[in-house]
């Protein structure tokens, strides 16, 4: 390594300017020389007035010139030994310069450098600038990346070396790949001795192809398939759900004419998530079956409540059907029509609607009983007592095909036998299977056999998708049994939903939807969004 020339203040080389530092200090030195100048005459006279005080005072003190000021240098690690060419070198701390950028005006030049030239001097080993560069290099490798594409070439881990002079190696790890999102590295400039070295731009390490941007006209890569009409309008953000509308928030809203409009609350937003699943779009018509083969256990208000739910919600097109093979008592809990008609008739005159042009909906007004207010209709079973007809497994199989043309949704009430040929099918035909009981042992212990039949031939499905109600059969609940009763169906069926006690069902005359309270409508209207979730 060649000597470093120095000069000393006030004497500048030909090759560099003075620095800042230095023409401070020529300044200070000329102050002073001139003020030792002017105080040179003062002091004259006092020397030739007395001699002998000079002499025994001395000859002044010389003046001490500030030493020169040495270029500042680098610490140079030891030349890379053979095989070593691929390392990388790092400072261990410093600020990150921009390459060719003048640092700490280092730059003994007198004009414009030259495009691709260093403006450092050259040295034989690596220089603070290119420390600077390779920091800058190393910054950039490991900024986040805009492009996006897959290296063509495996780049290995990065494992430290001991540093040495300050200055940190970094070496590759062969045999390991860079993350997928890690940009190349930028290799080191090589510390060679010539003029310049290592200061331009270095080649990556490895090059970088950023993946092509999708053709129009090719199906999506996941999926295989070019998006329809269908994927566009499932792409739409879904409306906001509003303000409140119940409670003291929408009490709220409506006193300030909107001005404040409260979110609505806990309760509220499960009744609207409740709605939603009831008014969910289905693919066809959907059949709903209620049972349990004991009288009582409230099959038949869970029958018309869930029609009713459903044909509130949905504007009708729902049905509450009885499917007693003789006699049941769904027409009874039901508004009264003006007619008297049941399946028996439909049956008898199924011919009327076998041709799909010539069948209309308001045929069926002749034979169903539409609930004013309920937006159901209810097609009731015999009722009269000299009848011997019945409902088998061939008529009801008949009454399904036809009825589904004209209902989306149908709520069918079961009888009490559970071998009879009519209760058969309706299971075979059951979209959702809703066992129906009250908190009581024996009702309960009936759900709990209907449930072991079903499962035994072969039903485990319709078992393992269907919906528990338990209805509160006095105001005071038996919780030990309700406790007991969850624990058993809740890990046979799907879901388990309590209905609470109330006292308009208790007359047992014809159900009126607008006189149940308010936690039991909230209740069936759970009971009903459950079913609609299996449907």
């Amino acid at each position: 390594m060649g000597e470093e020339q120095t000069s000393g203040p006030g004497e500048p080389g030909a090759d560099r300017p003075l620095t800042r530092r230095e023409l401070r200090l020529a300044r200070e030195r000329r102050a002073q020389e001139r003020e030792a100048q002017q105080a040179e005459p003062q002091q004259a006279e006092p020397q030739q007035a007395e001699p002998q005080q000079a002499e025994v005072r001395g000859p002044v003190a010389p003046r001490v010139e500030p030493p020169a000021l040495a270029r500042r240098t680098v610490p140079v690690p030891p030349a890379p030994a053979d095989g070593d060419e691929g390392r990388q070198l790092r400072p261990a701390h410093g600020r990150r310069a921009l390459q060719g950028s003048p640092v700490d005006a280092q730059w003994s030049g007198t004009g414009p450098r030259a495009p691709g030239r260093s403006p450092f001097p050259p040295v034989t080993a690596v220089s603070e600038q290119q420390g600077e560069d390779l920091n800058d290099a190393l910054a950039q490798a490991t900024a986040p990346s805009v492009a996006t594409g897959v290296p063509t070439q495996r780049r290995g881990r990065r494992a430290a070396r001991p540093s040495t002079t300050g200055l940190e190696q970094i070496t590759d790890a062969p045999g390991e790949a860079p993350p997928d999102d890690t940009p190349p590295r930028a290799a080191a400039p090589a510390a060679t001795g010539e003029e310049g070295a290592g200061s331009d731009a270095a080649a990556p390490a490895w090059d970088w192809h950023p993946s092509p941007p999708p053709v129009e006209g090719e199906p999506d890569p996941v999926t295989g398939q070019l998006p329809t009409l269908t994927d566009l309008l499932d792409a739409r953000t879904e409306p906001a759900s509003g303000p409140a509308e119940h409670g003291w928030r929408g009490a709220v809203r409506r006193a300030t004419g909107g001005v404040l409009a409260p979110a609505p609350g806990r309760a509220e937003r499960e009744q609207r998530a409740a709605v939603a699943s009831v008014q969910r779009s289905l693919d066809g018509p959907r059949t709903v079956v209620v049972i349990n083969p004991k009288g009582g256990a409230h099959k038949t208000t869970a029958t018309m409540l869930i029609a009713s739910t459903f044909g509130e919600h949905r504007s009708g097109s729902a049905l509450a059907w009885d499917n007693n093979e003789t006699r049941g008592t769904l027409g009874w809990r039901s508004q009264s029509s003006w007619h008297q008609s049941t399946a028996v008739d439909l049956l008898r005159d199924l011919d009327r609607f076998a041709a799909p042009d010539s069948a209309r909906m308001g045929d069926l007004d002749a034979y169903v009983r539409t609930q004013p207010g309920a937006h159901v209709d209810v097609l009731a079973s015999d009722e009269d007592a000299a009848s011997a007809a019945s409902i088998d497994a061939e008529a009801f199989r008949a009454l399904h095909r036809t009825l589904t043309r004209f209902y989306r949704v149908m709520v069918v009430d079961t009888g009490n036998n559970m071998r009879a040929s009519n209760w058969q099918a309706a299971i075979e035909v059951a979209d959702q299977v809703v066992i129906v009981s009250t908190v009581r042992e024996d009702t309960a212990q009936s759900a709990a056999w209907a449930v072991d039949a079903l499962r035994a031939t072969g039903h485990e499905d319709i078992v393992r998708n269907a919906v528990t109600v338990l209805s509160d059969p006095a105001p005071r609940r038996d919780r030990e049994l309700a406790e007991r009763l969850h624990e058993h169906f809740g890990r046979l069926t799907r879901s388990v939903i309590d209905v609470p006690y109330d006292r308009a069902l208790v007359a047992g005359g014809p159900i009126d939807v607008d006189a149940l309270s308010p936690d039991s409508r909230q209740a069936w209207l759970r009971v009903s969004a459950a079913v609609a979730e299996g449907l």
